[in-house]
């Protein structure tokens, strides 16, 4: 009995709704075009998921801990900057790319200041170091592409595991699981839903919603830089006009795949298949040959459907929570009287 109950929530989740949903597209796509399930498109597929995916995981995490952060792509291209400047300077390409991860955790840093220091909206605090970061951009590269001549660097971008699997995708499946981990697993993972559900219960038990979110938008910014570098080991540039609008994919995915966009609630299970399904839908519209505003227009409704499901989501949980604490008053209530 208590397998098949096991069973019957697997096949009640929204992961496995989300995950018959990307069958669904898989079929559609394959029936208007064979060449959608050719190895070289889903190469094409892996490497483009790769980069908003490698974001969304930080963006994740962040979300359900109550935070975002609109920089995240922004930080993603000067990362990919700074790598190729110091690549062009001779710098060893390991510690240009632990540079980079400094980079990003310092304006992670920067950004929890301004949320958590100084109490501005997350939303407005990283639009608004998002727009510093592009002009950065511009101004030291001066609008031209960054061009890296290091053939061990390009190996990150263009490496594949077996002759199969592009390392960039590699990259993306250890953050995956590494972090999923975190999340299920460990105390720390379990005070981020804490500080994303409830804040004050989370400062009731002794824990500090304020540490906890600067140390997500910390980690978020190394990662958003990270992803950038590996962007730049791709193109084998770094550009101010890269990763730009990635970090919509990332919460795209993030909310389409179950994350509470208020915090609380989430997976990496569920933000890669929120991301699967996000990158299968725009390489069909790709592959079918439509114009690229088609793949805007629909990764706009795919977020404001996902944040009607979200809000829908939100209301059944608090529903539910007002269930319970009815009836544990009443139950409390009635062993008073008993």
């Amino acid at each position: 009995m208590e397998n098949t109950g096991w069973f019957k929530r697997i096949i009640r989740s929204k992961t496995m709704i989300l995950l018959v949903i990307v069958v669904i597209i898989i079929l559609i796509f394959y029936s208007l075009n064979q060449s959608y399930l050719s190895a070289g498109n889903i190469r094409a597929i892996m490497n483009i998921m790769s980069i908003s995916g490698i974001i969304s995981v930080g963006v994740a995490c962040l979300l359900i801990g109550g935070g975002i952060n609109l920089a995240a792509a922004a930080e993603g291209m000067f990362g990919g900057v700074l790598v190729s400047l110091l690549l062009r300077e001779g710098v060893a390409w390991p510690l240009a790319l632990l540079l980079v991860l400094i980079f990003g955790m310092v304006s992670g840093a920067i950004n929890a200041f301004f949320v958590n220091g100084m109490n501005f909206m997350g939303f407005i605090a990283t639009a608004a170091m998002a727009s510093v970061y592009r002009g950065l951009g511009q101004v030291v590269t001066a609008n031209q592409n960054v061009p890296i001549t290091n053939q061990m660097f390009w190996r990150i971008g263009s490496g594949t595991v077996f002759n199969v699997i592009p390392v960039p995708f590699l990259i993306l499946v250890i953050l995956m699981l590494v972090y999923g981990f975190i999340l299920a697993k460990t105390q720390f993972g379990r005070n981020i839903y804490l500080v994303g559900g409830n804040p004050n219960a989370a400062r009731l038990s002794g824990l500090s919603p304020k540490r906890v979110k600067s140390i997500l938008y910390i980690n978020c910014g190394m990662i958003s830089a990270l992803a950038g570098a590996v962007l730049a080991s791709i193109m084998r540039s770094g550009a101010a006009t890269s990763v730009l609008g990635a970090e919509l994919d990332a919460i795209t995915a993030a909310v389409l795949g179950g994350v509470a966009f208020g915090g609380g609630a989430g997976s990496m299970v569920g933000c890669f298949v929120g991301l699967l399904m996000l990158n299968l839908f725009k390489n069909g519209l790709t592959v079918m040959n439509l114009q690229a505003y088609w793949s805007v227009i629909s990764q706009g409704a795919l977020l404001i459907i996902a944040l009607m499901v979200d809000y829908i989501n939100a209301r059944s949980r608090e529903n539910a929570l007002k269930v319970k604490t009815a009836k544990t008053v009443k139950a409390a209530a009635k062993a008073k009287s008993g």
